[in-house]
């Protein structure tokens, strides 16, 4: 059957553990955040927006959520010369900011989880906080 392929897919109860270990790892930081969850193909499958958080902050976390996705790199490994061009290529779609995260679970590339309204450094702790919960592969 060459025409059919499998995949592995997040399902609701482990984008729900992204989102609510993120939260719970946000909150031990002290520092509200914005969280969004994407699939490989970049669409949104959640999010979620602390009180307390900066609302252009969810902007950057579904940026740095659909680099990491599309890359399968961490979003802040963007070469330097490209990010600019890149942002403005993908209407800011891509960002070179820390924060966003491949979710990648046995080698398998599932998506990005994209963290913003810290430190780029409290936004990746938040981010890796919930791949941990979910047994992801870690860099």
């Amino acid at each position: 059957m060459s025409h059919i392929l499998t995949s592995s897919v997040l399902s609701d109860e482990g984008v729900m553990t992204l989102l609510t270990s993120a939260i719970s790892a946000a909150n031990a930081m002290g520092q509200p955040q914005c969280i969004v969850i994407v699939d490989q193909s970049g669409v949104t499958l959640g999010s979620f927006r602390m009180r307390g958080s900066r609302f252009q902050s969810l902007k950057s976390a579904l940026s740095k959520a659909q680099t990491a996705a599309s890359i399968g790199a961490p979003s802040s490994s963007l070469p330097e010369h490209a990010r600019v061009p890149l942002a403005i290529a993908t209407h800011g779609g891509m960002t070179g900011l820390h924060g966003g995260l491949p979710i990648r679970v046995a080698g398998v590339l599932l998506g990005g989880i994209g963290v913003g309204s810290g430190s780029g450094e409290q936004d990746e702790q938040v981010a890796l906080a919930a791949l941990k919960a979910i047994g992801a592969d870690l860099e």
